[in-house]
């Protein structure tokens, strides 16, 4: 129903059915007024807004999948993330015991030669 072949289709169909039940001579079993049309058209449109909702319901449910398998995810990224940063605080402070000691070698290093 949410495509343009539907829409085309559609349209032809009610133009023939108005062609047909208004030019006949013989057997033009809805008249004018084309009351049972309408009761057609009136059954389709609910049909349609069922189906809208049915379509709209899987939407939120595809959606909230996603949503949930986003936060699996960032939930993993932040567990990655703060290893990472625990080694890196690591690292800094070995870098910084390093520099202390070459500090340290070269103060010591001019008084020993």
């Amino acid at each position: 129903m949410g495509s343009w072949t539907f829409v085309g289709v559609f349209l032809c169909f009610m133009l023939v059915w108005a062609v047909f039940n208004t030019v006949a001579v013989f057997a033009h079993w809805d008249p004018y007024p084309f009351i049972l049309l309408n009761l057609f058209l009136s059954m389709l449109a609910g049909l349609q807004g069922a189906i809208l909702l049915i379509a709209a319901k899987r939407s939120d449910a595809v959606s909230a999948a996603l949503a949930q398998h986003d936060f699996e995810v960032d939930q993993a990224a932040r567990k990655d993330v703060q290893v990472l940063l625990e080694l890196n605080r690591k690292q800094v402070e070995m870098l910084g015991e390093l520099h202390e000691r070459l500090c340290a070698l070269e103060r010591d290093a001019p008084s020993q030669g």
